[in-house]
């Protein structure tokens, strides 16, 4: 069981043993931090948090815990119930909050549950403000409000369909080029609250929508990252209906990913590569991936005649450079779509709408799409860490292994050969090393990430 805290939130499995897994005790600890810290970065006499969680079966229990405590801090909150990680994110502004919490394990099995934080832009805290959280949570340095001074909680369950009214309003969004196509779409959402944002969503741009595991029990039907070897399901009934694509998202929604017409997988990485395509065909710029993601995006940036930069990984990072580059799209190569004109956050509504948008206005098949963008085969594995693993001596030596190539430690360790590169990395979200690998074939990308795996292996003596 695990318990992992970070400057982006607290994450952690349900059950166990108070600091070692995600108690009850430990969501209320961090939940008071946070509300803390809020109270002392504030002059204002009362503050409101916008709170919303995915339909994790453990996610009513601590989405009460969290709305009770920042009461007992006299902190008001606006309850979205279930609802998804963009859609907070666009409510704290529109709710003019103080901040916001999203109750989710995002990709993560359902036996975990996370707190993820959001600053009064509706965006993820820095690193400094979650550092300070953290500091707070281990000092136990909170001051809780006297009776008369509680907070209150306003529930408005109606935000997902005010999220999608908003997607609508894009400029890019041509809504009758949707319409007119009369697409036929398979939705998975992996029974989160994505099988009611989704559908909800293509049915007003008038998709005929075709349903897999959209009821938000909480009970995924498969391992919820949107990966080709869990999504059997979906590739086999785009086919049998015979669906213009699929679509799947994870629990919390802010990852994307596609099944062309032949239930083969469009990819996640070129979920970010096409909508840029678009976006950069209508609003010439920059894009910002980060240093995970395909090189496709970059190419698709050269060609129509941006910069491309890449960031560390995580989207606090994504957001910051996008920012700092004035980048007018922007993701992770995990299917998530950062689209400035409407919120600095992953958000896949949008990125269904965008591309929905370039499809109508194309004479071609999903499948065709992906063709006509650059060929590139990634790989993504992990090795398991334990506590006796020195994770900065073993990526020390794999960078020494490799001083003659180009060589990034900005975030890990990335090697960039000719024609491939590997990116390894510690996770922020599970006790791991990432592995992500990339070439021109499928072969050469998993030979690589095998021989990353073996001299990582050799290396830390496992």
């Amino acid at each position: 069981m695990t318990l992992i805290k970070s400057i982006s939130g607290i994450r952690g499995t349900i059950g166990g043993g108070v600091g070692d897994n995600l108690t009850p005790i430990d969501a209320v600890k961090f939940a008071s931090a946070y509300g803390s810290f809020l109270k002392g970065n504030s002059d204002k006499e009362r503050l409101s948090v916008v709170i919303g969680r995915d339909a994790r079966i453990s996610g009513e229990m601590i989405h009460n815990l969290v709305m009770y405590t920042l009461v007992g801090l006299g902190i008001d909150v606006i309850d979205l119930g279930l609802s998804t990680t963009p859609t907070v994110e666009i409510a704290v502004p529109l709710e003019k909050a103080d901040g916001g919490i999203i109750l989710t394990a995002s990709h993560n099995p359902k036996q975990w549950n996370a707190l993820k934080l959001l600053n009064n832009k509706g965006e993820f805290l820095d690193a400094k403000a979650g550092e300070q959280i953290i500091s707070i949570a281990q000092k136990e340095d909170y001051d809780f409000a006297q009776v008369d001074f509680l907070g209150k909680i306003t529930v408005k369950a109606d935000y997902m369909d005010k999220h999608i009214t908003e997607v609508l309003k894009l400029k890019l969004v041509d809504l009758e080029s949707i319409k007119a196509r009369k697409f036929k779409v398979v939705v998975d959402g992996v029974n989160s609250s994505g099988g009611i944002v989704i559908p909800a969503l293509l049915e007003k741009m008038g998709v005929e929508v075709i349903k897999l595991h959209c009821e938000p029990t909480g009970h995924f039907a498969h391992n919820p990252e949107p990966l080709k070897e869990h999504l059997q399901d979906i590739c086999e009934m785009v086919v049998k209906e015979k669906a213009d694509f699929g679509i799947v998202v994870d629990p919390d929604v802010d990852r994307l990913a596609f099944i062309s017409e032949d239930g083969q997988m469009f990819g996640e990485e070129y979920t970010l590569v096409a909508v840029a395509d678009y976006v950069l065909s209508k609003t010439p710029g920059n894009t910002v991936s980060n240093l995970s993601s395909s090189r496709a995006l970059r190419d698709v940036t050269l060609d129509r005649n941006g910069q491309y930069n890449a960031s560390a990984v995580g989207e606090v990072n994504v957001v910051e450079l996008m920012k700092q580059t004035s980048a007018v799209i922007g993701g992770e190569g995990n299917g998530g779509i950062i689209y400035p004109e409407s919120h600095y956050g992953r958000d896949s509504l949008i990125g269904v709408a965008l591309f929905l948008t370039h499809l109508s206005k194309m004479d071609k098949t999903v499948s065709q799409l992906r063709d006509s963008y650059p060929q590139y085969f990634m790989s993504k594995n992990k090795i398991e860490l334990t506590p006796a693993l020195n994770v900065d001596m073993i990526l020390e030596q794999i960078a020494q292994n490799y001083s003659n190539q180009q060589v990034s430690l900005v975030d890990g360790v990335k090697i960039d050969f000719a024609e491939s590169w590997v990116h390894l990395r510690k996770s922020n979200t599970e006790p791991i090393i990432r592995i992500y690998t990339e070439a021109k074939s499928q072969n050469k990308a998993d030979e690589l990430a095998q021989r990353m795996i073996q001299e990582l292996s050799v290396i830390a003596g496992i």
